[in-house]
């Protein structure tokens, strides 16, 4: 029986594999790491200005609720930085056709990191890049690799719990842009099918937070938790607890991250039940998704994108967020009520989002409420009721320039009921 816990410690400068790990004798590199046999109460602490060139960090551990297992730094000076430069490649494939068959199942990705059916863990205070480095790439190839800069996987774990982002500073990912709903971009969450259910059982999240995160020129997300293999489960407009407690995530909380030129989406949180998204701010995103970048996407449908936004969730809350300068796209819009029941969006900032400030998007999106808002000088229309039964909007400042409509052209055969706004023109 395992009694006691271990502190694990790496250096890039003065460490030897050979090592034993302790903090006269550290050890060198992130591949004696992959091979450590941790456990509740380990740690793994690299040091502060430590390069790990060509290096990836890929666990499959778990920890305990009151013991978890904590990858960090020690020492002075900036983060410990994990540059993967293409390397770490895994497959990844959810084992069975998703929601829509323009979505990609299957493929390779690079991960810089990859926690893969790990539960009470910790990764904090690291420094994050994965700039692929294959001789002749094109950027807009439709068949590039995946890469991520965290990669987190549940399969054969049932509900992994307890899984703690922390401080991060992820960089400079080139991912796909079309394949929205691989491991592609800064921080992406995922369910695959398990080899057996039956055993298993169903493989989703309870306890997961990503905090104090900085997210800065990825591709294709900013920051995603966490798309689900179940995602046929949810294709409809009322979803119910009872559908959460069986398929579904719980207590997932996104908070005070920096999301800034993301190739795509900003912050999305998925299938979960009543989860909470409070002051992240987006920045510049969906850079990529136009003519220019967004050039081969084959079967592969789905050149939008919106700051930050919920899908097939229950009860969202999202609030204190702010969201600028989002790129037009046949979304481009700051906040997106997609197809979920009863989302919230309150306090919120936005700024000239070339696609406008809020959309309720179709008919599976239902019981929408949008609240106390701030939406300074969104472009293109401020907002886009597009095919959505009940939207309902009230105690929102919208400060508009002349020229801009109110309801988005060819986004306005939705229904909404509007009370106590304020629409105030810009000189």
């Amino acid at each position: 029986m395992r009694t006691l816990s271990r502190t694990y410690y790496v250096s890039s400068n003065t460490g030897n594999d050979n090592n034993d790990g302790s903090a006269e004798k550290p050890l060198a590199t992130l591949f004696a790491v992959n091979r450590l046999p941790l456990g509740p109460g380990d740690r793994v602490l690299l040091e502060r200005e430590s390069v790990f060139s060509g290096q990836f960090l890929h666990l499959s551990v778990q920890g305990a609720e009151d013991a978890e297992i904590v990858i960090g730094a020690y020492g002075e000076g900036r983060p410990p930085r994990i540059e993967a430069k293409g390397q770490g490649i895994w497959y990844q494939d959810y084992g069975t056709e998703l929601d829509s068959p323009t979505h990609t199942r299957e493929g390779y990705v690079s991960s810089a990191v990859l926690l893969y059916d790990c539960a009470h863990i910790t990764l904090q205070d690291i420094s994050i890049t994965n700039r692929g480095e294959i001789t002749g790439e094109i950027y807009e190839a439709p068949c590039k690799m995946n890469r991520t800069g965290v990669a987190v996987v549940a399969k054969n774990g049932g509900t992994l719990r307890g899984i703690r982002l922390s401080g991060l500073e992820i960089r400079d990912v080139n991912g796909n842009v079309y394949d929205k709903h691989m491991n592609n971009g800064g921080i992406y969450f995922t369910c695959l099918k398990p080899d057996c259910e039956e055993k298993t059982g169903v493989a989703r999240y309870e306890g997961v937070s990503v905090t104090g995160c900085f997210v800065y020129r990825v591709s294709r997300w900013g920051i995603a938790v966490g798309y689900s293999y179940k995602s046929k489960e949810f294709m409809k407009a009322e979803l119910e607890e009872e559908l959460f407690e069986k398929y579904g995530h719980k207590d997932i909380r996104i908070a005070d991250n920096y999301v800034k030129e993301a190739g795509g989406d900003g912050i999305t949180v998925m299938y979960a039940l009543r989860p909470l998204v409070e002051h992240n701010s987006a920045d510049c995103c969906a850079g990529e998704m136009n003519d220019r970048v967004y050039r081969f996407p084959g079967k592969r449908g789905g050149k939008v994108a919106a700051a930050i936004w919920p899908w097939k969730c229950k009860d969202a809350l999202f609030q204190y967020n702010e969201a600028a300068d989002t790129r037009l796209n046949q979304d481009g819009m700051a906040w997106d009520a997609d197809s979920g029941d009863g989302t919230v969006y309150q306090y919120n900032y936005s700024r000239l989002n070339e696609g406008g400030c809020v959309m309720f998007c179709l008919e599976e999106s239902i019981h929408n409420t949008f609240r106390y808002n701030i939406s300074q000088d969104d472009l293109g229309g401020t907002i886009s009721p597009s095919g959505n039964p009940d939207a309902y909007l009230y105690g929102n400042v919208f400060r508009k320039r002349k020229g801009v409509p109110f309801v988005r052209k060819r986004m306005d055969d939705g229904n909404f009921t509007e009370e106590g706004n304020r629409i105030i023109p810009i000189p």
